[in-house]
């Protein structure tokens, strides 16, 4: 693998725990994937003094990472016509870094607005994509095993049929490439699985893939529901940035609900705390499926690079988990999977037109 697709430029100052957080969750990624980790190269832009009187504390994150000074951070409430033209903050600073040629993508916690539209704008999308999209992997299937890929999540609130095709793109190729499945199973969000309902967009979208089948770079299943997304049966969900954003929120407060239920339950009775007791290996695990550091925030997809954006909040693990699948994107080519994709998908286009 080339030096460029080793380097990571990592924006130390974004994100509520920062850079504390962030340079443990490089620490936790070298120490948990050795194998994922070799090789790896990290260019760490924020204040190089704050940054530098920590890294005593993480000798390993030393000796694979170069500090680069950005004194300035992106507020977690700044909006982005009072930032974009701030050279000197670490965000534009990271992303900056993939546009010149240095990094292969960035990794950061900052300000979700701010660094969608200073990707999208600095890094454009790869040559065929209309529009890039935000995803993420929630657990799916009976035992939480399985991962399935939901997008757009907010990027683009209103989705034409281009848009829509491309995401199919943009999510198969994000679980071949992170997953390793060989043909992801794909599908459109819908009120229902009949052909006849919904959106004339999702209409003609679906019309589309249902004739050309044999030509589709993934594996066509036609509408779904929003419980088929955990259900283990698709991989790959597609839907416009409004719903998407909705379904993803709806999701994590149900997720928090059933954490504070079990909770609350557990407390009032001791008959539920015996059994607690008795049973905390699979409370462990429900709550490590449910934990959203599990699968590290969201990917910003179809851009010239990569983006990954984890939440706010994140402490180490979620970091840590956020840099993985950026390095896996990175070692399995993810933007060479795309330009295929576009070129078989051209003539499905061009067929629809």
């Amino acid at each position: 693998m080339s030096k460029l697709k080793n380097t990571f430029a990592i924006d130390a100052f974004g994100g509520d725990k920062a850079p504390k957080a962030v340079l443990g969750g490089l620490n936790q990624f070298l120490f948990s994937e050795p194998e994922l980790a070799e090789n790896i190269h990290f260019r760490i832009f924020g204040d190089s003094a704050k940054i530098g009187a920590l890294m005593s504390i993480y000798p390993r994150v030393l000796s694979k990472s170069e500090i680069i000074h950005a004194p300035n951070r992106v507020a977690g409430d700044a909006k982005f016509s009072e930032v974009k033209g701030d050279k000197t903050t670490s965000m534009y600073a990271a992303i900056n870094d993939v546009k010149e040629g240095r990094s292969c993508g960035v990794v950061s916690a900052g300000n979700t607005g701010v660094l969608m539209a200073l990707s999208y704008i600095m890094l454009r999308t790869v040559q065929g994509i209309s529009r890039p999209a935000l995803t993420t992997m929630l657990p799916a299937g009976a035992r939480g095993h399985k991962r399935t890929v939901l997008l757009d999540l907010g990027a683009n609130a209103l989705c034409d049929e281009d848009n829509l095709i491309d995401f199919t793109i943009l999510g198969s190729a994000y679980h071949k490439t992170v997953v390793g499945s060989a043909r992801p199973r794909v599908g459109l969000l819908n009120i229902g699985e009949e052909d006849q309902k919904g959106l004339e967009s999702l209409r003609n979208v679906n019309e589309i893939f249902k004739a050309n089948q044999d030509r589709l770079p993934f594996e066509y299943v036609g509408f779904v529901e929003g419980n088929d997304i955990s259900s283990g049966e698709v991989d790959v969900v597609v839907t416009d940035g409004f719903t998407g954003n909705i379904v993803l929120k709806t999701i994590e407060g149900t997720a928090k609900l059933i954490k504070n239920v079990m909770k609350d339950t557990i407390k009032d009775s001791i008959i539920a705390m015996v059994c607690y007791f008795l049973l905390s290996h699979v409370f462990k695990r429900l709550k490590s499926k449910l934990d959203p550091r599990s699968y590290a925030g969201a990917a910003f997809l179809g851009l010239n690079g990569f983006v990954v954006k984890t939440h706010g909040n994140s402490d180490a693990l979620a970091f840590s988990n956020a840099v993985k699948y950026a390095v896996r994107m990175s070692k399995a080519d993810y933007n060479a999977h795309i330009k295929h994709d576009v070129s078989l998908m051209a003539t499905v286009k061009k067929g629809s037109e």
